[in-house]
C-alpha cells in the first residue's frame, strides 16, 4: 500500500511518518488485506493537532476518518482507531464487496463530473468556498464554476451504496442501482438516519 503523508503547519519529519505508515499498515492487514493507498494530512487546529486518513481501500472503495490529539501521533493514533472501528464493522462485507467487484465482468461505473458552482455569499464574506455548507439556491447566481473533476458513478446495491456512504463520511452518493439499473441516491439526513432516492423506471 502506497501512503502519502503531509503537513499543514505541522513538521512530517521521518520518526513521525514511520510511525503512520507502520501503524496505518497494521490497521489495514488486521481487518483488510485490499488497500491500494493513503493519503495522511496533519494540521494545527487550534491548541490541537488534527489528522486526516482518507484511505483506498479498493477501487471505486473509499474511507474516510479524523482525529485529534495534543500532539501529531496521538492525533494519528485516533483517526486510526476509527479507520479500524469502520473496517471491523464492516469487515466481511468490504471484502465480499471487493471480490464481487473483481468477479464482475459488466463495467461496474460510468463517469461523470464533479462541479463546483461559486458561492456569492461566501465570497462577499471573504471566506473560502466550502461546498459542503448549505445556502440558498439563490448564492449561485452566474454558476461559474470553481472546480471540476471526473468521478465515478459506481453500480451498486442499496446496502453497498449506503456502506460506502458510511465509509467515506460522504453527505451524499450518487450510484447506479445493480438490481434496476436506475440512478439512484443515498445521504444522510440531518437526524442521521441514511435517505434514499429510487426514481420509478423508465
Amino acid at each position: 500500500m502506497q501512503i502519502t503523508i503531509a503537513g499543514k503547519g505541522v513538521d512530517t519529519g521521518e520518526a513521525l511518518k514511520t510511525h503512520v505508515t507502520d501503524g496505518l499498515t497494521a490497521v489495514t492487514r488486521k481487518y483488510f488485506d485490499h488497500a491500494l493507498d493513503a493519503h495522511v494530512t496533519f494540521r494545527r487546529d487550534r491548541a490541537f493537532f488534527a489528522c486526516d486518513i482518507n484511505l483506498r481501500a479498493g477501487r471505486g472503495l473509499n474511507m474516510r476518518a479524523e482525529g485529534e490529539g495534543p500532539d501529531a501521533h496521538r492525533a494519528f493514533a485516533d483517526a486510526a482507531e476509527h479507520i479500524g472501528k469502520r473496517l471491523r464493522r464492516y469487515r466481511r462485507r468490504v471484502n465480499d464487496h471487493a471480490r464481487s467487484m473483481a468477479e464482475e465482468r459488466d463495467p461496474l461505473t460510468e463517469m461523470a463530473r464533479d462541479v463546483v458552482l461559486r458561492n456569492d455569499e461566501q465570497e462577499e464574506a471573504g471566506a473560502e468556498p466550502v461546498p459542503e455548507t448549505v445556502v440558498s439556491p439563490a448564492a449561485y447566481t452566474d454558476g461559474a464554476v470553481v472546480a471540476e473533476r471526473p468521478t465515478e458513478i459506481s453500480r451498486l446495491t442499496v446496502p453497498e451504496a449506503v456502506m460506502r456512504l458510511d465509509l467515506a463520511q460522504d453527505p451524499v452518493l450518487m450510484f447506479r442501482n445493480r438490481e434496476t439499473g436506475v440512478l439512484n441516491v443515498v445521504y444522510r439526513r440531518a437526524d442521521g438516519h441514511v435517505g434514499w432516492i429510487d426514481p420509478p423506471r423508465a
